[in-house]
């Protein structure tokens, strides 16, 4: 487990030792196909890491409409600022897949680090790293015309294939997209649509298959 947790972003750097004592002291969750993980504005206690599966990050609104904020898959992890505030989860997460997580309590963590004072100036810079990447995906949501936030998304989500085209591994739905771009479900079925028609991307079994570079603008 200790080789697992060095690849996931929170806990690069760390010591062996302080590797090792985390793993102790996470335990195992499996989730089925949309499972709910975790509820939005239930009571945060818990780091989840991703070991296999992928889920999808998920908030609603005022009014009870839900939107797909973002997917994550193996050794990405949610949840981590139950490790350091006593707030309320602000999203939910649903299992995309049949998943499984290592589970880390804020109870056993603060044991880590009465251990481990080390770790902290380490943790900290991984998560403000995270903080710093949020923002620019915050910036670029507001700077971006549609069309550019909607190649960002599909260019993040791929995945090299080997033959020259970018595989998304993840199914996403056009109100996936539109969520995650905020734009009208229309206006990205429309963008997808001509993508396709000029061959830039195509789908197969559901999936999008990026056959090309996409232009800068459309």
């Amino acid at each position: 487990m200790s080789n697992t947790l060095e690849q996931v972003e929170i806990f690069q750097n760390l010591s062996d030792e302080e590797l090792a004592a985390l793993a102790a002291n996470c335990e195992r969750r499996v989730a089925m196909p949309d499972e709910l993980v975790i509820e939005e504005g239930e009571p945060a206690n818990s780091l989840y890491i991703i070991e296999t599966g992928s889920v999808k990050i998920v908030c609603s609104d005022p009014s009870g409409n839900e939107y797909v904020i973002n997917t994550q898959g193996a050794n990405e992890y949610f949840g981590e600022l139950a490790l350091v505030d006593d707030m309320a989860r602000s999203s939910s997460v649903v299992a995309q897949e049949e998943c499984s997580f290592r589970v880390m309590h804020k109870d056993d963590f603060n044991k880590i680090l009465e251990d481990f004072p080390d770790i902290v100036p380490s943790l900290l810079r991984n998560l403000t790293r995270r903080v710093r990447g949020l923002t620019d995906d915050i910036k670029n949501l507001a700077l971006q015309d549609v069309y550019s936030r909607v190649a960002r998304v599909l260019m993040t989500l791929s995945e090299e294939t080997g033959d020259g085209s970018l595989y998304i591994p993840v199914l996403l739905t056009k109100r996936d997209i539109a969520d995650r771009v905020g734009a009208s479900r229309e206006m990205v079925s429309g963008i997808l649509k001509n993508l396709v028609i000029d061959e830039y991307i195509r789908f197969e079994d559901g999936h999008i298959v990026i056959n090309t570079h996409l232009p800068v603008h459309y």
